[in-house]
């Protein structure tokens, strides 16, 4: 239990049946809470709303109320987000929505209360409904092809902000994923954008706050996530592969100090810090995945030793605390849960990275949890459910989430062409192709789906090298200016040459990383 959380005069229950039960035989609705530990807004509204006693008095007698940690438990938040956190949702004992907000003051709380109750009165557990996310149809398929890269791309130049770069008109997020996607399509656009961020957006100690609530970057909310910081280093070290530019090899630097700095517990990366500089140290399966695949890409880019060093602990906790066999639990503890598609997808993702980077031996991890996903998560659609469907509430229905599907097909790319087993393309290409029939509808926010699709589509850049990781044909290989490639070292050949692997077939071999550069460039 947080501080905050206990500072209130609610008798909060844990998530979980027993909760609904109660709910059930009491004849009462639920009161679900979905609360970050980062979150400002989550703390105020404890401090604020929930520790009056009157209305701690109310939630206590007309509701069962469940209090939900938005990280540890993603498949809960995914359900019963109201677009930020808190999120405040009151939901019939099975689970199904009756009326949600954000953050409610003390006045406003109790009309909501007082408006659910009548509600409830008048209509029972007819008063719910499942979210259109939920309730069943499929997603909107199509044959994958160039269209969808093409029509997220031409986003970025319609949704952008020209004045204060960015995209949006209102609150700016940094967008990595879009960042990264716009630097092959976009890249002035994505440069003065990274710039805005690197302006506005950096604290004094290298990470990086999550959002701006302005549109011109002002006002930042001074909170810092894992997940921000990594996919931004990712990011930041991009833009110094194609650019050359020292200011975003330094932006990325600083991130690495600020994980390895003060995120880093001594075995992982903690999950957050508060505005006040509190940390939550719990070590999530995703974010320390998604931390360790960036290390390694700045590492790839600059010969970082640290950053190496630090990818190389973050993957041996991962595989010692977190990954066992085709099990991946989301964070440390028996009451984790498991299975979960963002976990899995991001494993895949690290180890397929360090495959290319640090040693081959790294593709059987990330062949076992892919191949367990594919059976477990992938289902006729071809999209990718978020878990395992069992559980209180609305956990039982099937929720297929853009965005992790998208990463976990983005990843099988890289296998099919690490591994040459076609059906981790077969099933990258189902997994986007479920989506494809909404392309023309599709924003900015979801270029990590266009990258995919991308890489699907048409093959990626795949340079083999027939020597031992490190050498430095293998580093030339690395360096080539294109961060969607794919590297595979030590492959079959003669030792010390390296070649591109087209649709048409393998290129002409080559033994230097000057011819290297050449081939590349002479097959654009």
């Amino acid at each position: 239990m947080s501080e905050s959380e206990d500072g209130t005069r609610v008798e909060w229950r844990e998530w979980g049946p027993e909760a609904f039960a109660e709910a059930s035989e009491r004849d009462v609705p639920v009161l679900v809470a979905v609360a970050a530990e980062w979150s400002e807004s989550c703390r105020a509204m404890d401090e604020r709303t929930y520790a009056e006693p009157r209305i701690a008095a109310n939630v206590n007698d007309d509701f069962v109320p469940v209090r939900v940690d938005a990280d540890r438990r993603p498949r809960v938040r995914e359900r019963y987000n109201m677009g930020g956190f808190p999120s405040t949702v009151f939901v019939t004992p099975e689970g199904e929505h009756i009326a949600g907000a954000t953050f409610l003051e003390p006045e406003g709380f109790r009309q909501v209360l007082q408006r659910v109750r009548e509600t409830w009165d008048e209509k029972g557990e007819d008063a719910g409904s499942v979210p259109r996310a939920l309730a069943g149809g499929e997603p909107p398929a199509a044959p994958v092809t160039g269209d969808v890269e093409r029509l997220v791309a031409g986003q970025l130049g319609d949704q952008y902000d020209e004045e204060h770069a960015g995209w949006g008109t209102s609150e700016k997020f940094p967008l990595p994923e879009t960042l990264s996607f716009a630097l092959k399509r976009d890249r002035e656009r994505a440069l003065r954008t990274l710039d805005a961020v690197r302006r506005h957006l950096a604290d004094d100690d290298g990470g990086f706050f999550r959002f701006a609530h302005a549109r011109d970057w002002s006002d930042p909310q001074a909170e810092k996530t894992l997940s921000v910081n990594a996919s931004l280093l990712a990011a930041f070290a991009h833009a110094y592969l194609h650019t050359g530019e020292d200011e975003y090899l330094d932006a990325a630097d600083g991130v690495v100090d600020y994980l390895t700095g003060t995120l880093w517990t001594g075995e992982a990366f903690a999950a957050s810090e508060t505005p006040d500089g509190r940390i939550d140290e719990t070590a999530y399966a995703d974010g320390n995945a998604l931390a360790a695949e960036a290390l390694l890409t700045l590492a790839s880019y600059t010969d970082d030793d640290r950053a190496r060093r630090y990818a190389e602990r973050t993957l041996d906790y991962l595989g010692e605390e977190l990954v066992d066999g085709a099990t991946v639990r989301h964070s440390a503890g028996e009451d984790a849960p498991t299975g979960l598609l963002a976990d899995r997808a991001r494993v895949v993702g690290a180890f397929a990275a360090a495959a290319q980077v640090l040693d081959p031996d790294y593709l059987d991890t990330a062949r076992t949890v892919a191949d367990a996903a594919i059976d477990d998560l992938q289902d006729a659609t071809g999209a990718f459910t978020d878990g395992p469907q069992t559980g209180a509430g609305l956990l039982d229905q099937p929720l297929r989430p853009v965005d992790d599907t998208a990463a976990m097909a983005d990843a099988l790319v890289d296998l099919h062409h690490l591994t040459g087993d076609d059906r981790y393309l077969d099933s990258a290409r189902d997994a986007v192709s479920a989506f494809a029939g909404a392309a023309e509808r599709m924003g900015v926010q979801v270029a990590g789906y266009a990258t995919a699709a991308a890489r699907v589509a048409d093959s990626p850049l795949v340079v083999r090298v027939a020597d031992d990781p490190g050498s430095d044909l293998h580093r030339a290989a690395l360096r080539m200016a294109d961060h969607e490639k794919v590297v595979a070292a030590d492959a079959d050949g003669d030792p010390g040459t390296a070649w591109l692997e087209t649709d048409e077939g393998a290129t002409d071999v080559v033994d230097s990383p000057a011819a290297l550069a050449e081939l590349v460039a002479d097959s654009r």
